[in-house]
C-alpha cells in the first residue's frame, strides 16, 4: 500500500507543561499528511489506560518530546518504553534536555530552535525518522503547505478509541486555528432575572452544574468557576472577556422563575469573532432542570464539533423539584466556606435533599463532604468518629447509586483519609475520582493534595498543573501548588506559589505561615519572620513562630510561643506541637505527641510522611514504624 493510499498514524507523547509546544508540532505533522493521536489527558495518572495502550499499539510511530518536564513524567517514560520495544520510537528534544537512562543511545532530533514552520529542516528530519520507523518513504507534503486535516479518531480495529466518561478520548475536531485553546470555554455566571434575590441560588447552581457536566467532556477545557467569576459587570465585550480568561468560547445565560416554571436562556459566543454560535431559550418545570443541563452540554459540544465521551445524562441527578432546590441551596451555603453556621445550614439542606429523594447520588456525596468538613474544622473530640463514619456511609451510598460519580469517590477518599487516616483504603477512591473527574478543577486539586501526601510526587505535580490550567485565578489552587512544592522540598517554588495565592486573596489562611516556613528552610530568616507575623491563624502562626525563634537562637521566645500554642489550642493542635518538638530536637516528646495525635484523630497526621518540619526525626526507628503503621509506603 502506498503512502497516498494509507496515512501513517503518529502517537505524540509529551508532558502536560509542554502542551503548547506539542500542539504546534502536532499541527505541523498534520499539515505534512500524518494522522496524529494526542490529547492533553493522556499523560499522568497511576495506571496505563487501556485506550491509550490500544492507541500506542496501533500507531505506526511514536514521537516522544523530551524536555525537563517530560523526563520526570512516569507516563511519558512508559509510552517511550512501549515505543522503543516496538521499534517505533522517534525521540525529539524541545529544550536540549538529556533524556533519561535507557533512551540516551538514540539519536535525537533537536527542535529547541524550531519556530513552527511545517517545511523547516527540523520537521523534515522528523518526517525522515517517522518514515524510517514505519519502513516507508518520507511524505512529500513535508516540504509543501497542505490544508489541516481534522484529527482522525483511532479505534481498536481501525478508526477510534473512545473511553468511558472522564477517560482518554480521541477528538472529533481539534484545537485548531491560530488560538492554542480553541476548544476551551468559560461558563459565565448566569443572571437571576426572577426579581427575587433569594432565587439567586437557582441561577448560581445551574451555572455550576452545567460547568460540571461540560467538564465530563474530555475534549473540552472548561475553565473553573472561580476564574470564570472574575469577570466584572463592566466586562461586556466578548472578545476582551475571552482574551482575559484565555478561552476560545463563552457560555452565558439567564434564569427566570415563576412558581414551579423556570425559563432558561443560554448563548454560546465565539471569543475570537464576538459573534453568537448558538442560542436557546426554553421553559421547564423545576424538576426537569437537572436533565436540561445535559441537553445544554450536548448542544454546546455539537456547536464546537467536539465529540462527547458519552451520551449518558449527568450522573447522580434527580427529577424531584424539592430535592433539587434543597441541594442547590446547600451547595450555595457550602461554597461560602464562611463558618460553622453556614456549614450546618448546608448540612440541613443536603439532608432534606436526600430525604426528598433517597436516590439523589449527588446530594449524598455533598452531604458526605459537609459532614467531613464539620469534623475537620469545628467538631469536638467526641463528635469526630460519628461525623466521619456518617461521611463514609453517605459517600458509599452515592457510589452505589452512581458508580462513576467523581464527587462520590472523592468524598469517600477524603473521609477515609482525613477521618480514619486510612491511606491505603483512600487510594482507590482518589484514583477513581481523578479518572472520572479530570475536567473538574476542585477534584483535581484535592487529588493533587492526596497524592503528594502519599509520596506520589510526580503525579501531584502533573495534577496541580492541570488544576492551575483549569482555574488559574483561584488562590486555593496556588496555595495547593505551594504545599506540593513545600512537601517536595522545592522551597523557592513554594514561596512563589504562596505569594501568588496571597496576591489573589490576602486573607487566605495558612499561606503566610507556610511561605514563612519555606523561607526559613532557605535560611532567609528576616523574610520568614515578616511572613509568619502576617499569618492570622493562631495555630499556624504560633507553630511557625516557635520554630523560627528556636532557629534564630531565641530559646525563651520559642518556648513562649509554644506554650501559647498549647494553652490556646490544646489537643486541637497536637500535631503542630509535635512539629515544634521535632524542631527543638526533643525526639521522644515529638513521637509521643504524634502518637497522641493518632489517638485523638488529628487530621494533621495526613502530612506526616512528607512534612519538612519532621525531618529531624525522620530516621528515628519509632517514627519510621509509626509512619508505616499509618499506611504510608
Amino acid at each position: 500500500m502506498s503512502n497516498e493510499e494509507r496515512q501513517s498514524t503518529v502517537f505524540l507523547s509529551y508532558a502536560h507543561a509542554d502542551k503548547a509546544r506539542a500542539q504546534r508540532i502536532s499541527s505541523a505533522l498534520e499539515k505534512a499528511g500524518y494522522t496524529v493521536w494526542w490529547d492533553q489527558l493522556i499523560e499522568g495518572g497511576s495506571q496505563f489506560a487501556r485506550s491509550i495502550d490500544e492507541a500506542l499499539d496501533k500507531a505506526d510511530a511514536v514521537v516522544v518530546l523530551w524536555s525537563k518536564n517530560s523526563i520526570d513524567s512516569d507516563w511519558v517514560r512508559d509510552e517511550a518504553s512501549h515505543a522503543r520495544d516496538r521499534k517505533r520510537l522517534v525521540p525529539v528534544s524541545i529544550d536540549r534536555s538529556t533524556p533519561p537512562l535507557g533512551f540516551r543511545q538514540y539519536q535525537m532530533i533537536d527542535l529547541s530552535r524550531w519556530r513552527g514552520k511545517a517545511d523547516a529542516p527540523e520537521m523534515e528530519a522528523v518526517g525522515r525518522a517517522i518514515a524510517a520507523a514505519v519502513g516507508q518513504q518520507p511524505l512529500a507534503q513535508l516540504t509543501k503547505s497542505q490544508p489541516v486535516n481534522r484529527r482522525k479518531v483511532l479505534i481498536a480495529g481501525g478508526a477510534a478509541v473512545v473511553a468511558a466518561a472522564g477517560g482518554a478520548i480521541a477528538w472529533r475536531g481539534w484545537f485548531g486555528g491560530s488560538q492554542p485553546e480553541a476548544r476551551s470555554i468559560a461558563i459565565l455566571p448566569f443572571k437571576n432575572l426572577s426579581g427575587d434575590p433569594a432565587q439567586a441560588f437557582l441561577s448560581d447552581g445551574l451555572t455550576e452544574e452545567i460547568r460540571s457536566t461540560l467538564a465530563r467532556n474530555a475534549g473540552l477545557k472548561v475553565l473553573a468557576g472561580t476564574t470564570s467569576a472574575t469577570i466584572s459587570k463592566d466586562d461586556t465585550d466578548a472578545k476582551s472577556i475571552s482574551r482575559k480568561l484565555g478561552v476560545g468560547y463563552l457560555l452565558d445565560g439567564s434564569v427566570q422563575r415563576s412558581g414551579d416554571r423556570v425559563r432558561v436562556s443560554t448563548n454560546l459566543t465565539n471569543g475570537e469573532t464576538g459573534f453568537s454560535e448558538w442560542s436557546q431559550s426554553v421553559d421547564r418545570q423545576v424538576g426537569d432542570i437537572f436533565a436540561f443541563q445535559s441537553e445544554i452540554a450536548s448542544n454546546v459540544s455539537n456547536a464546537l464539533s467536539v465529540q462527547m465521551a458519552t451520551d449518558a445524562p449527568s450522573l447522580g441527578g434527580t427529577e424531584n423539584a424539592k430535592a433539587y432546590e434543597a441541594y442547590l441551596r446547600g451547595k450555595a451555603l457550602y461554597n461560602l466556606a464562611k463558618n460553622e453556621e453556614t456549614d450546618r445550614e448546608a448540612r440541613a439542606n443536603f439532608e432534606l435533599a436526600v430525604a426528598s429523594d433517597p436516590n439523589f447520588a449527588l446530594a449524598h456525596a455533598a452531604l458526605s463532604r459537609v459532614l467531613a468538613s464539620l469534623a475537620s474544622q469545628s467538631a469536638k473530640a467526641n463528635e469526630l468518629k460519628p461525623l466521619y463514619t456518617a461521611a463514609v456511609q453517605q459517600a458509599e451510598r452515592a457510589i452505589d447509586l452512581a458508580p462513576k460519580l467523581a464527587d462520590g469517590h472523592l468524598a469517600l477518599g477524603y473521609s477515609k483519609f482525613a477521618g480514619f487516616l486510612d491511606v491505603r483504603g483512600a487510594k482507590p477512591s482518589y484514583d477513581r475520582a481523578y479518572e472520572y473527574g479530570r475536567g473538574d478543577a476542585d477534584i483535581v486539586l484535592l487529588y493533587a493534595l492526596y497524592v503528594v501526601r502519599a509520596r506520589r510526587f510526580a503525579e501531584a505535580r502533573d495534577a496541580i498543573e492541570r488544576a492551575l490550567a483549569l482555574d488559574p485565578l483561584n488562590p486555593r489552587t496556588h496555595r495547593a501548588s505551594g504545599l506540593i512544592a513545600y512537601a517536595s522540598r522545592r522551597y523557592g517554588d513554594a514561596v512563589a506559589a504562596y505569594r501568588q495565592a496571597l496576591q489573589l486573596n490576602p486573607e487566605i489562611s495558612n499561606a503566610n505561615a507556610f511561605m514563612g516556613n519555606s523561607l526559613m528552610l532557605m535560611n532567609k530568616l528576616p523574610q520568614a519572620r515578616a511572613a509568619i507575623a502576617s499569618e492570622k491563624s493562631d495555630m499556624f502562626r504560633l507553630t511557625s513562630q516557635a520554630i523560627l525563634e528556636h532557629r534564630s537562637g531565641n530559646r525563651a521566645a520559642a518556648q513562649e510561643a509554644y506554650d501559647e500554642l498549647v494553652t490556646k489550642l490544646g489537643d486541637a493542635a497536637v500535631y503542630q506541637q509535635a512539629e515544634v518538638m521535632a524542631q527543638f530536637g526533643r525526639t521522644s516528646e515529638a513521637i509521643d505527641l504524634l502518637r497522641r495525635a493518632r489517638a485523638v484523630g488529628d487530621a494533621g497526621l495526613t502530612a506526616i510522611a512528607t512534612d519538612p518540619m519532621l525531618d529531624p526525626i525522620a530516621r528515628d526507628p519509632d517514627f519510621v514504624r509509626l509512619v508505616r503503621e499509618l499506611g504510608f509506603a
